[in-house]
């Protein structure tokens, strides 16, 4: 079992989970069995691709959701876990795209702030998540952890970035649904980020295909924990699977304390006061 300062993550690694509850609890018991404290779902994982909702009736959409948060509701009790997961809530103005914390107690959603905005990949055009003034992010404690929890896109703008190092954020969770063979770039940005902010990066990618037009969406899975050093701990490559790792919050301290990018910039802010 973990020390106190110590955390057991886990990261899903699947397609679509459509209706299947089964594939879910399996590995949960083996989570459980480890002793994870939190378990990380990957984005159209609980819902299908976005994309794919054009041909689902809205009602089998709202179902599909429905029937996730009762089955993760009753998981979070039966293996006292804690799941962060991307969700499709419907709404009477329709789509909203949202990652769920559900505890054993209760539950709290965070809405995604920036949707991709892309000809090929348009969210922002789809869902109906409001573009409003930048919120800090959705973050809770955990055995001594500071957790936030940042929707994939979200990675690319700074002002994420800048909560965390306010927050003294020591793990990030990031659900992802990256395609198109972009490994080598989300790989180099997420060790680039855990490096420049001294945390842990969880990141979890959904695997899976679709075809649109003739172009295939292939996800690709590189669900990956990187430490606060940059380094990748551990990488699944593009099976079903399930990550579970410990982390060390000294890992942290040690990182911030050697580097003292923090430091230098408090000094600064001090004299400006």
């Amino acid at each position: 079992m973990a020390s106190s300062r110590q955390l057991v993550i886990a990261a899903l690694q699947l397609p679509t989970l459509g209706m299947n509850a089964t594939r879910l609890e399996f590995y949960l018991k083996q989570a459980h069995s480890r002793g994870a404290d939190l378990m990380l779902l990957g984005e159209y994982v609980l819902n299908h691709f976005f994309k794919e909702f054009t041909t689902m009736a809205p009602n089998m959409v709202k179902e599909q959701s429905r029937k996730h948060m009762e089955l993760l509701k009753s998981l979070a009790v039966k293996y006292d876990i804690i799941f962060i997961a991307p969700i499709i809530v419907t709404k009477k103005d329709g789509y909203h795209k949202t990652i769920v914390k559900v505890t054993p107690k209760y539950t709290k959603y965070y809405e995604q702030q920036i949707l991709l905005p892309y000809a090929h990949w348009n969210e922002k055009k789809f869902f109906t998540n409001k573009v409003a003034p930048l919120k800090a992010p959705m973050t809770f404690m955990i055995k001594g952890f500071r957790v936030m929890v940042m929707a994939g896109f979200e990675l690319h703008f700074d002002p994420f970035w800048q909560a965390v190092t306010q927050k003294k954020i020591d793990l990030v969770l990031l659900p992802t649904a990256s395609t198109f063979g972009s490994h080598n770039r989300w790989r180099e940005i997420i060790k680039t980020k855990a490096f420049l902010h001294g945390c842990f990066i969880l990141r979890a990618n959904r695997l899976g295909e679709y075809s649109d037009n003739e172009v295939k969406w292939k996800f690709y899975g590189d669900t990956m924990l990187v430490s606060p050093e940059g380094e990748v701990e551990m990488m699944l490559e593009d099976k079903e699977s399930m990550l579970i790792e410990v982390i060390d919050k000294a890992q942290v301290t040690e990182h911030r304390k050697s580097w003292g990018f923090e430091r230098e910039l408090k000094q600064r802010e001090d004299l400006s006061k």
